[in-house]
């Protein structure tokens, strides 16, 4: 697939899916996982926000699958990193809030990003971001561009 200058980014919450659309032709459609704690836009809740957004940052471009980002720097993995943490790996696509009561997602570093618990793709088991398996954001990564646009619905 190439990349496609109208797409967008639609995630459904209640069926944990994102699909990718370039007007109304799927290019893409992915299992994620999204907030164990529900749905909202307070600070330090760790909950998905909902409404409107923009890819602000794409972080990881050419990196290894896998590879374990803190504070979107690659960092060692170690087994007990892998066993214990809530990892962002292999792709970051950080969101920008363009709705009033969104407006603090990008502080919130709300992101879409891949995961060391793929096991639980397909349920709410986030701690706020959009969590994808390793593969499926690597093809996503490739398919959109900053200022993407991304709704997340409930």
């Amino acid at each position: 697939m190439k990349k496609s200058a109208q797409a967008k980014i639609h995630i459904s919450v209640r069926e944990q899916r994102l699909t990718l659309k370039s007007g109304q032709k799927e290019l893409g459609t992915y299992p994620v996982s999204t907030s164990r704690f529900g749905l909202g836009t307070e600070e330090g809740s760790m909950k998905t926000p909902t409404g409107r957004f923009r890819i602000a940052e794409k972080v990881g471009d050419g990196t290894p699958l896998g590879t374990v980002f803190k504070n979107r720097r690659r960092v060692k993995v170690t087994k007990k990193l892998m066993r214990d943490e809530d990892l962002v790996m292999t792709r970051i696509l950080w969101l920008d809030g363009l709705d009033p009561e969104n407006a603090n997602t990008r502080e919130r570093f709300i992101y879409i990003h891949g995961t060391n618990h793929e096991e639980s793709i397909g349920e709410p088991a986030s701690h706020g971001c959009i969590r994808m398996r390793k593969t499926d954001l690597l093809e996503l990564f490739e398919l959109v561009e900053v200022d993407t646009p991304v709704a997340i619905k409930a």
